[in-house]
């Protein structure tokens, strides 16, 4: 029999509901798991045992009488850190949040438990969300199941680690730069990325100034199954978000761009995945592009993700002097990314507005491109998860490299493939869809149309069914 942290949330509520298992049962299980398995990966970080042995207790007393909670009767489930949570630490990895204890839940929280969710614990990201790592001040590294010595990605990383652990069923992310789509890919799990705006940001924790909406960032769930993303996602979006799938299955792939190549075993990994694919009975059309720049719309999406990070967390005098003083300059060919986040951070309104209007044109490209195909295959980044690169550098995430097939790639860089879909508002679903050699998983973008969401979920499904979805890291009993 599965061992019960690994079962399929949608499974879990339905054996709750049968009387096959306790809610408590549950609950207890999943904090031995904890006890087990996370001293050595740092993916949950604050837990709140008592008050959720009090709701899974009334949860079990509600099957006794036979009420139904919700969609999600009685499951026990771990929350991001960057949600502020009702009663329970909210720090967003940041230390002047450390005593943080909201009195209300954010909106996407309250959505889940109102469909009959516990939430037990919090996992790790870095500080405000802020990396593609995970690692923060207060809380210190989260390492990723398959090898400790290596990066779970961020900025979701302690939820993806949790979850491919077996420590949790279902898990809440957040992302704006691939920050539930990352992880996925480096822990092997499942994750969406809906499309902006159906999912309500309310009490995200994005910086110090308290902003309530951020551009191009988005609220999804993550989890071990394409059908559990569906079980939460119909919790998470509410009544009137996208509705069904498009009938058919009409796939493009687009993996290659010159200016960001893939780490050459992650490349072998997605082709074999399209032919597997082919194998099974689909048709996958690797030559047709959308008529979408990705130079053009990377860059931009580099002005609007700072933009919007500069607005989240404030800037100081002397970064603001500075970034004015070079944001008439000309732009050059191959400018530095830094010169580049020095625009955004000074980029006055009316800039703003053109850059936007801007996004509007890509938007409308990529929905011509979805006028001929139901969902598009492409990479989530460049590499699978590398050797953790630490420190203390406030602007590490510019500064830091990887080697991609000889060439030093910036950890910003790394964003770009992510980047390019986020900006332009569309759902993507990550799933795994094999191993490099060294046994790292790999996850594919799975992307559809702005509010085909169902649509990305239900080709990310039938891409699971041909080539076998989620597989359990060695050593975790699965």
């Amino acid at each position: 029999m599965t061992d019960l942290g690994y079962r399929r949330a949608s499974d879990l509520v339905a054996a709750i509901r049968a009387k096959e298992v306790g809610s408590r049962e549950l609950l207890e299980h999943l904090l031995a798991r904890v006890d087990e398995h996370n001293p050595a990966l740092n993916a949950v970080v604050t837990l709140d045992g008592e008050r959720a042995r009090a709701a899974a207790d009334a949860a079990d007393a509600a099957t006794a009488r036979g009420d139904d909670l919700g969609a999600l009767h009685g499951l026990p489930m771990t929350i991001k850190d960057v949600f502020e949570t009702e009663g329970l630490r909210s720090t967003s990895g940041a230390p002047e949040l450390m005593d943080h204890v909201p009195d209300h839940d954010a909106g996407a929280v309250a959505r889940l438990k109102a469909a009959g969710a516990i939430v037990f614990g919090k996992t790790n990201l870095p500080l405000y969300a802020g990396d593609i790592q995970t690692f923060n001040e207060p809380f210190g590294v989260t390492n990723n199941p398959w090898d400790t010595g290596r990066t779970t990605g961020g900025s979701s990383g302690g939820a993806a680690a949790a979850l491919a652990a077996g420590l949790t069923p279902l898990e809440l992310g957040s992302d704006i730069g691939g920050s539930i789509r990352n992880p996925s890919h480096m822990c092997g799990t499942v994750g969406l990325k809906p499309s902006f705006g159906v999912v309500p940001q309310d009490g995200y924790l994005a910086g110090p100034t308290g902003l309530r909406t951020l551009d191009i960032n988005v609220v999804g769930p993550m989890a071990r199954t394409v059908d559990d993303l569906v079980l939460a996602f119909d919790v998470l979006a509410g009544p009137g978000e996208p509705a069904g799938a498009r009938d058919g299955l009409r796939l493009a792939a687009w993996f290659d761009t010159d200016r960001s190549p893939l780490d050459p075993a992650m490349g072998d990994v997605l082709t074999a995945a399209v032919d597997g694919l082919r194998g099974d009975g689909l048709t996958v059309d690797d030559t047709a592009r959308p008529d979408v720049d990705y130079d053009e719309a990377t860059d931009l999406y580099v002005q609007l993700l700072y933009t919007v990070m500069t607005a989240a967390t404030g800037v100081d005098d002397d970064t603001w002097a500075l970034a004015a003083s070079i944001v008439d300059t000309p732009v050059a060919e191959d400018e530095p990314i830094l010169l580049s986040a020095g625009r955004a951070i000074a980029m006055r309104h009316h800039q703003w507005l053109r850059h936007d209007e801007r996004r509007g044109h890509i938007r409308d490209r990529w929905a011509d491109f979805f006028t001929r195909f139901d969902a598009l295959l492409c990479p989530v980044h460049q590499v699978p998860a590398f050797p953790h690169q630490v420190d203390d550098d406030p602007i590490g995430v510019l500064n830091r490299t990887v080697s991609v097939d000889g060439r030093d790639v910036s950890h910003g860089e790394l964003t770009y493939w992510c980047g390019l879909i986020g900006m332009a508002y569309l759902p993507a679903v990550v799933v795994p869809v094999g191993a490099t050699p060294d046994g790292l998983p790999v996850g594919v973008q799975v992307v559809a149309d702005f509010h085909d969401d169902r649509t990305a979920l239900a080709v990310a499904e039938r891409i699971t069914d041909a080539l076998g979805g989620f597989e359990a890291p060695p050593g975790y009993g699965a």
